[in-house]
Formats: C-alpha cells, sequence, structure tokens
C-alpha cells in the first residue's frame, strides 16, 4: 500500500510545497456577527473621538483663571448656571466667575478650560465653594485626542476579538467587511453502516471521527460542511469527492483506505503524501486537486484530531488570512516510562495531574478506549525517531488541546 514512508518533517514540507492559498474574497456582515472573523480591508476612522473635549469626572466645568488664589481657608466663589447630562451640549459659554455642573463623558461648554472634581468644591444653593487653584486643561480630553479622523485603527488581515469590536462600535461601523470563511468538506468513509450521532443503536457503532474533525475546523475559524458517512465504494467515493472539491477549500476524508486512484483521476498533482513514518497516523494520505488540499486520516477519533492538529489547522488558518495559532506547551514529569516506535516520530496522548509534591504529571492514555481517550487527553507528548524512550520523572514538554489541563484543577 505505501511504495515509500515520508518523515514527520518531509510529509509537513511536501503539504506546504504543493499549498498555495488563494483568495476567497470578502463579505460584508454587521458587527456583532464578526467576532473571530478578519477585516479584509484597512479599516479608518471616519470621525474623531472624542468627537469633541469631554470631561475625565463628575464635577463642574470653569474656567482655570477664575480659580487662581483659592485655598482651604479662602475659597473662590462661582456661580453656578446650569448642569449638563452626558452626550447633552450647553447654548450659552460660560463666562467670568461662572461655573457648569457635568457628569463623566459630559460636552465642556465653550469658554471653559478645566473641570473641577467633587472632592474639592462645596455647593450652596447655586453658588459654588472652590478650594483649589485649577490648572487649565484639568480633568478634560481633547477631541481627537483618542483616534483621529482618517486613521487607520485596524489593518486588513486584524483578528476581530471582543476590543476590536468595542472600537469599531465607538466608530458607528454596523457594517465591516471580513475575509470570506474558508469552506472545508467533512465526510467519513466505512465498510460498517455506521449511525449518526442522532440515532442510537446498542449494538451498531457511532461514527466519532468525523464529527471530532468538524468541531476542530470550527475552532480553527472555517466553516465546516458535514458531507455524512460514505460506504468505501470507489465509484461513490470518486462522486462525493468530486463535489466536495468543487464546493469547498479543503476536504477531509475520515476511515482512509487505499484511495490514490481515486484522488489521482480527480486531477493533478494528486496523491503526494501516501503514509508518512509517525505513530499514530501512519496510513495518513494527502492529495491535492486543482490546488486543494485532500486529507485521509484514521477513524479513530483521537488520531483524527491529533493528526488536524499536527498537519491540517495550520492551513485552515493560511486560508482564511488569520494567524497561525502555535500550539501552546506546558513543562511536566513523565509519569512512566514511554517507548519509541522504531524508525517513527510517535506521538502519545497523556493525561495531567499533580502528584502529592504539586508536581505535574504527565501519564500515557490507553488509547485503546478511544472515547476515554478523548475525555482524559489534556495533550500529547512527542518521542522523535533518534530516541529510545522517555524516562519515568524525565521532563517533557506537553502539547496541549486546549490549552489548559481540565483534568488538573490546580493548573
Amino acid at each position: 500500500m505505501f511504495k515509500k514512508l515520508l518523515s514527520f518533517e518531509e510529509a509537513k514540507k511536501v503539504i506546504d510545497a504543493n499549498f498555495e492559498p488563494a483568495s476567497l474574497g470578502e463579505e460584508e456582515s454587521v458587527l456583532l456577527e464578526v467576532y473571530n472573523r478578519v477585516s479584509s480591508r484597512d479599516i479608518i476612522s471616519s470621525f474623531e473621538i472624542p468627537p469633541y473635549n469631554t470631561s475625565t469626572v463628575t464635577g463642574y466645568a470653569i474656567k482655570a483663571e477664575d480659580t487662581i488664589g483659592a485655598n482651604e481657608n479662602e475659597p473662590v466663589t462661582l456661580k453656578i448656571i446650569g448642569c449638563l447630562g452626558f452626550g447633552e451640549a450647553f447654548n450659552q459659554p460660560i463666562g467670568k466667575d461662572e461655573a457648569v455642573e457635568v457628569v463623566f463623558g459630559s460636552v465642556i461648554p465653550e469658554g471653559s478650560d478645566a473641570v473641577i472634581s467633587l472632592q474639592d468644591i462645596e455647593r450652596e444653593d447655586d453658588t459654588l465653594n472652590v478650594f483649589r487653584v485649577a490648572e487649565s486643561n484639568q480633568n478634560i480630553q481633547k477631541k481627537g485626542s483618542d483616534i483621529r479622523k482618517d486613521t487607520v485603527i485596524f489593518e486588513s488581515g486584524q483578528l476581530l476579538g471582543a476590543s476590536e469590536i468595542g472600537v469599531l462600535a465607538s466608530l458607528r461601523m454596523n457594517q465591516v467587511k471580513v475575509k470570506r470563511l474558508p469552506m472545508v468538506a467533512v465526510l467519513s468513509v466505512s465498510n460498517e453502516e455506521l449511525l449518526l450521532a442522532s440515532s442510537y443503536s446498542p449494538v451498531r457503532p457511532c461514527e466519532v471521527a468525523s464529527h471530532n474533525v468538524f468541531a476542530a475546523v470550527i475552532e480553527s475559524g472555517a466553516k465546516p460542511v458535514y458531507l455524512g458517512v460514505m460506504p468505501k465504494d470507489n465509484f461513490q467515493i470518486l462522486h462525493m469527492l468530486k463535489t466536495a472539491i468543487n464546493s469547498t477549500d479543503i476536504v477531509i476524508v475520515c476511515g482512509n483506505s487505499d484511495n490514490s486512484e481515486i484522488v489521482n483521476a480527480l486531477g493533478k498533482p494528486g496523491i503526494v503524501v501516501n503514509g508518512i513514518a509517525i505513530k499514530p497516523g501512519k496510513t495518513t494520505a494527502v492529495g491535492f486537486v486543482d490546488g486543494k488540499p485532500v486529507f485521509f486520516l484514521p477513524e479513530d477519533p483521537t488520531v483524527a484530531l491529533l493528526l488536524y492538529v499536527l498537519f491540517i489547522k495550520s492551513l485552515v488558518q493560511r486560508l482564511g488570512g488569520r494567524p497561525v495559532s502555535v500550539i501552546k506547551t506546558v513543562k511536566a514529569l513523565s509519569g512512566s516510562r514511554m517507548f519509541s516506535a522504531k524508525g517513527h516520530r510517535k506521538f502519545i496522548m497523556v493525561k495531567l495531574s499533580f502528584d502529592k509534591n504539586c508536581r505535574l504529571i504527565a501519564d500515557p492514555i490507553d488509547t485503546t478506549g478511544y472515547l476515554s481517550a478523548l475525555i482524559e487527553a489534556c495533550g500529547f507528548i512527542e518521542i522523535t525517531e533518534n530516541k529510545n524512550y522517555i524516562d519515568i520523572d524525565q521532563e517533557v514538554e506537553v502539547y496541549l488541546f486546549r490549552g489548559y489541563a481540565s483534568n488538573a484543577s490546580s493548573f
């Protein structure tokens, strides 16, 4: 089946050499739906923020020169001529020895150049006693001091998170141009009549791997297209792959077999990776048709998730124009001796926990029970081809699936 197994590094290089991210275009989306999307154009402010001089405290807008000589024993007396709420405008300028009550964010009235805070005054009806000299521009945020008009706020390619959406809301941008999401076809191939997750039978298995991968695609910032479970019939597989390649950007098949002839028949260059010297995942195959990658993964859901993280996730992110995320790692001590696989790079699923000495321990998971492995696995460790084993209590680097250890409560 496999004429030549590529090493892990060779397989990565071959995939990268054949992958050329095409432009997916852009679409306009409402502001509340652009979280975790990527801006397709520079976002430029159409006005200044704040659009006028504003107060940074609750207090009284005054002329700073009117407070000269004020102290705790001899306050300066000013006349209160009005009150301003947030977003309101005062219809007359402030004159000498006059004050206007303001709140945080109020527009500074014309003629005022300072705001005195409540801790430095006493009010008696419409009279204001000021016990401290105010400085010019005190407690005032100047017009345009936060964001200037016609400034590039976010460049094209910016990942839009909660902070960015808050800024866009302040700029009154209800519509935002974003890059289209990559479309990723996900299907499973099996001789068994596997039930979908919505069905149940105590004697017939449920297909899991494609659901696993489907969710991982969403986490990567793409739109998965679930195509269901296919029998191992070459004609049906050929038809489904042709449809998937024509309508999506990446195709992932869980439950791989020798489909090299099928992929080769669909277009050039066809299969470029047909087996990788890794364990698990030796049977992984990768093809390209008209520039679109087609991945064949094992049907084991834990292994499929691992291979997605190792080979596919970065391609999905690059295609979507988003930053390629680095797998988070944590240092731990090996909970047992773990052996390599001769001539292969080995990836071992581990769970994390703290021992009685508060040391973080990485214990290998028995992947024969693949559902419990999905629940327990915090991540994986890697044993390269030139190592024989990892000894107990040896420091290891754990690559995290989720960025945290769900079963290590103090981690």
